[in-house]
């Protein structure tokens, strides 16, 4: 009988929306229209798209369709979206803790792959989230490298270099990083994203 080695990525999926919640909690109200790096969302639409794609993969670890999950939260008051986030991160990692989950076969954006598949991804996504936030609101917390090192080695195996910009990538193209870039700037940078001037 074959067995198939994987990272189990349950903590460092903990840990990044351990590091989220944290960063959500010094949003203030002033800063909910501020500018993100993703040109699409300001501050409050991605709180909404955080808590939004961490109910999607909930979902999933759940054992339903997360594809029928809009990865946005509707209804969410300015002042409760650390509240809100608490809440669904308690529901995801509930969600994820059999270890059945991890070699389970799941339906996920990209395609169905193994659970602990789609869970590595979404570390990457709320590690990659987690790094527009701080960037929107001028890094009040430091960030922990760990976590973009994996998220970064994701990226680099389900988004390729040669990955077309189309609706089904969402992501722009690579763009280059100076040599000695940090785990977050090569992650950002993999993801084409451009940290915000604050010139």
């Amino acid at each position: 009988m074959t067995t198939t080695r994987f990272t189990d990525p349950r903590p460092v999926y903990t840990r990044a929306t351990e590091q989220a919640a944290a960063l959500i909690k010094t949003v203030r109200p002033d800063r909910l229209t501020a500018p993100t790096p993703c040109s699409e969302f300001d501050v409050r639409a991605l709180l909404s798209h955080m808590v939004g794609g961490t109910r999607r993969i909930a979902v999933v670890g759940e054992g339903g369709d997360g594809l029928a999950v809009r990865p946005v939260a509707d209804g969410v008051a300015d002042e409760e979206w650390a509240q809100a986030y608490d809440e669904v991160r308690a529901r995801v990692l509930k969600a994820w803790a059999s270890d059945e989950r991890m070699t389970a076969p799941v339906r996920v954006p990209w395609g169905e792959v193994p659970g602990h598949a789609a869970l590595s991804g979404y570390v990457m996504e709320i590690v990659t989230h987690t790094w527009d936030l701080a960037e929107a609101l001028g890094h009040p917390l430091e960030l922990d490298p760990e976590l973009a090192e994996f998220a970064l080695a994701t990226a680099r195996t389900v988004l390729p270099d040669s990955r077309p910009r189309d609706a089904e990538t969402p992501f722009d193209s690579r763009r280059e990083t100076s040599e000695g870039a940090g785990a977050y700037e090569q992650l950002a940078a993999w993801l084409g994203r451009t940290p915000l001037d604050r010139a």
